[in-house]
């Protein structure tokens, strides 16, 4: 017997993975991710790039219209609803963040929701779990391929390599293509692949999760009309191997059997407390507790107390940005950031105003920042850390470090401050009903007979429930 090639082997796993196959483990973990993206994604609505994406795709119209999240009254062909609504999930630098390095939701959710509103029947909601579970366990699989995707990126931006090819894994399976078709939208998605790093900690970055969506879309419901590509995308060096030096590509796990293993099963997510770069969450942990041993000691905290600032943090030169002039740019620099929980005890949304970033007491005390990246602090995830060390004009300092902030994978949010951060995300955008509706849907979704209905909840903006109080009236 032949043994099957590796992107052969993705296209029969896409087709043949099946609900009973999957866990209690993945189930919650998934559920967890799907309420999270889908807070941050309302919260994202508020954006300037979300809108400016926004006005241009609403140049377009087609037979098919899907829903635009967070807005009770906007359709759009459902390729450019899967693209503003991965936009204002990642549009924050506030969406889930998976080891080796990705960002594994915002490709895969928008594409699917996007998609199902155009299916002749609607699917359920256990049906929607396993496709998204599918799109994300392409993107796991894809990422071990390369040692060099374990740790922060340094020349593209993840999301847009696998998270594409999970966009049209998760479709695929959503259309219920056959086992060629899945191969055929894999190497379709790859050629929609790939974004620079030099466009991160700029408005642009955002589209990287948007065009991740919506290609994966694309992909599969051109194979699913016949267009054929590479059928050894995933085997060959040219193929997705051109995006990493150390390309080691292996057959997706048998999925006939019934105990399937799912990469989700063995590696968490992270979930954000904060909207920046995950590297963010260490150095502001770091930055509070110095303060704290700081305050403790003197009584009290002063700007005029500072003689310097030294932050010791892994090497990464997207993150690392001494004087941050834009939203975007603050969300990843690890000098702000500190610099932020510093002076204000504290990094929140409204940390990242203009006015904020404006500051002149922030900008005195960047100015008094130096930042050093030790041997042993490996460009890892998984591995790194922060330190923060604060010299007093005084004399002592005072320095704190954080090896695993609260929401890593290591140290999981509990449900409880889970849905509390959806609830203050969604909440900015719909009305309570709109907001308990989405948590309830989500949290009994394998049960949901018509995944429909999440989309109702979506769109009941605090706008509408408004004008139904007034007409009331």
């Amino acid at each position: 017997m032949l043994r099957k090639g590796i992107t052969e082997s993705f296209g029969a796993g896409i087709h043949a993975l099946n609900t009973s196959q999957l866990t209690d483990g993945v189930i919650n973990r998934s559920k967890r991710m799907m309420l999270d993206t889908l807070g941050v994604g309302l919260l994202g609505t508020r954006t300037a790039v979300f809108n400016k994406a926004l006005k241009y795709s609403q140049l377009f119209t087609s037979r098919e219209r899907s829903s635009v999240w967070g807005q009770s009254d906007i359709i759009l062909p459902p390729h450019y609803a899967a693209f503003v609504n991965g936009i204002a999930v990642h549009s924050m630098d506030f969406d889930d963040t998976w080891h080796p390095a990705t960002h594994p939701s915002g490709a895969v959710l928008p594409a699917l929701l996007a998609l199902a509103e155009t299916l002749p029947s609607q699917p359920s909601g256990l049906d929607l779990l396993l496709a998204f579970n599918v799109g994300i366990e392409v993107q796991g699989r894809l990422l071990r391929f390369s040692k060099e995707a374990y740790n922060i990126p340094e020349r593209f931006h993840p999301p847009s390599v696998v998270g594409v090819m999970g966009s049209a894994a998760a479709s695929a399976k959503l259309l219920g293509l056959s086992p060629e078709q899945c191969i055929h939208a894999l190497a379709i998605a790859a050629s929609s692949a790939g974004a620079p790093l030099a466009n991160a900690a700029t408005q642009t970055k955002p589209l990287h999760i948007g065009n991740a969506a919506r290609g994966g879309l694309e992909a599969a419901r051109l194979a699913q009309i016949g267009l054929k590509g590479n059928p050894a995308i995933l085997d060959l060096d040219r193929g997705l191997g051109v995006y990493y030096k150390d390309y080691s590509p292996s057959a997706m796990a048998d999925s006939a059997v019934r105990a399937y293993k799912w990469i989700l099963e063995d590696q968490d997510v992270a979930f954000k407390r904060i909207p920046a770069h995950l590297g963010m969450h260490w150095v502001v942990d770091a930055a509070l507790a110095a303060r704290e041993k700081l305050q403790n000691a003197v009584g009290k905290f002063d700007l005029s107390q500072i003689r310097h600032v030294t932050l010791r943090v892994p090497p990464s030169k997207y993150v690392n940005c001494p004087l941050p002039a834009t939203e975007h740019q603050a969300r990843h620099s690890f000098q702000f950031n500190a610099c932020t929980a510093l002076l204000d005890n504290k990094v929140t949304v409204a940390s990242f105003g203009d006015a904020q970033i404006g500051r002149s007491a922030l900008k005195e005390l960047l100015g008094k920042v130096s930042l050093e990246t030790p041997e042993d602090n490996l460009p890892s995830f998984d591995k790194m850390y922060c330190e923060v060390e604060i010299a007093t004009h005084q004399g002592p300092s005072y320095t704190a470090r954080c090896d695993t902030f609260y929401g890593h994978w290591r140290k999981p949010l509990t449900l409880k401050h889970l849905v509390d951060k959806f609830s203050v995300n969604a909440s900015s955008v719909l009305c309570t009903e709109g907001v308990e509706g989405v948590i309830d849907v989500i949290g009994n979704i394998e049960r949901v007979a018509d995944c429909s209905i999440l989309g109702s909840y979506l769109r009941m903006t605090s706008n509408q429930e408004h004008l139904d109080r007034m007409r009331i009236l």
